[in-house]
């Protein structure tokens, strides 16, 4: 199932895009900051479920429903709100389901769990086990493949639509794959996300920092700093066996 998080907050998107990565019917997983920019993902990716928040700085996203449920295969709208005046209204424009913050993870998952029930059976997933014990990673560039060892991974970070693995032995290579589908390649137990745009493999970090704003840094091995936003702060240091 592939998802829009549409939520002009950065930290809101950010925290709600790592609970709907958390469920496997997942596969991928879109953003955007306002109307404007989730019509263009709609127009782009054709995502089966959006995630909405009701007011944007462009403009509201109750209208933007109204606008979508007329379309054919439009997706499925579940509204992810601070406001809960909005609901009754939300169901008029045909919301699947209506979420108040702070989310939990198992409200996602239900709203997840209707969506999936409105679009019928699934294909059969990848044998996703096989592929994170396989000790290689294939990476389209362009035309090409280009095979990483997974233990030489430092870091994988993706922005603007690209996504860039740093590896052993100055090696970057930069791919169209998604950080979403990569991470399904990789084994959880040593690849984790720490960040809307960043991944790292935990055998190469050597030391974690506080930063601003109840943040983290962590320096690797190789001396790449790179971030760990606050929602993924508790699952980094657990990972790390910090108390």
């Amino acid at each position: 199932m592939k998802v829009l998080i549409v939520d002009d907050e950065p930290l809101a998107r950010d925290e709600l895009h790592y609970l709907v990565e958390q469920n496997p019917q997942v596969t991928a997983i879109c953003e955007a900051d306002g109307v404007v920019s989730a019509q263009q993902v709609v127009d782009k990716e054709h995502p089966d479920l959006m995630f909405l928040d009701i007011q944007l700085t462009d403009g509201s996203g109750m209208a933007l429903a109204e606008r979508l449920k007329s379309r054919p295969n439009h997706p499925y709208i579940v509204f992810a709100t601070a406001y809960d005046q909005y609901a009754l209204d939300a169901f008029k424009a045909d919301a699947v389901d209506y979420l108040l913050k702070p989310f939990s993870q198992q409200r996602v998952n239900d709203a997840i769990k209707r969506v999936a029930k409105l679009t019928g059976p699934s294909q059969p997933a990848p044998d996703q086990q096989n592929q994170q014990t396989n000790p290689r990673l294939s990476l389209t560039n362009d035309e090409r493949t280009i095979v990483l060892q997974k233990d030489t991974i430092f870091y994988i970070q993706t922005q603007d639509g690209m996504t860039t693995v740093w590896a052993k032995g100055g090696h970057r290579v930069v791919s169209k794959q998604s950080l979403t589908g990569l991470l399904k390649q990789l084994d959880p137990a040593q690849f984790i996300r720490i960040h809307r745009s960043f991944a790292v493999n935990l055998n190469m970090v050597s030391e974690l920092q506080p930063s601003f704003n109840h943040t983290y840094q962590l320096t690797l091995k190789d001396g790449s700093k790179v971030p760990v936003s606050r929602s993924y702060v508790a699952t980094v240091k657990q990972a790390l066996g910090m108390q």
